[in-house]
């Protein structure tokens, strides 16, 4: 089953890179984010966030490990989803998403399954997720 939707980052906290620091041509950092979604997909996440990201070229890498607290197709659950994605100045390569297992609380007890993200050209973040519930 597919459940989309759109979010919007409603907080990004820059956190400090846990020691030991190891300087290359692109740092890494780290951030704490709340997002908001909206759709098939309604509720907020928490996300770990790490990246090595050049702003002024659009080029680096990312990885994220959140957990929604919401609904998909109007099933309330909690359950977590890690993803990450390259960038090299203009679209997305190397993508990976995929639902934990056995992460799902409530509705969303024994989600599994993947998605995707992506950002249309007027800014607009867009989600969805590829999912089966266990019995």
């Amino acid at each position: 089953m597919r459940a989309s939707g759109t979010f919007h980052v409603a907080d990004f906290a820059p956190a400090p890179v846990p020691s030991p620091a190891i300087e290359t041509a692109l740092p890494v950092d780290v951030a704490t984010m709340e997002k908001r979604y909206e759709g098939e997909v309604a509720g907020r996440s928490a996300t770990l966030f790490t990246a090595a990201f050049e702003q002024s070229a659009g080029t680096g890498t990312y990885l994220a490990m959140e957990s929604f607290e919401g609904t998909l197709h109007g099933r309330a659950g909690a359950f977590n989803f890690a993803h990450s994605a390259t960038t090299l100045g203009e679209g997305r390569e190397n993508e990976f998403f995929a639902i934990v297992p056995t992460s799902g609380t409530g509705a969303l007890a024994g989600i599994t399954g993947t998605g995707g993200i992506a950002v249309d050209a007027d800014g607009t973040h867009r989600i969805w997720f590829d999912y089966e519930l266990g019995q």
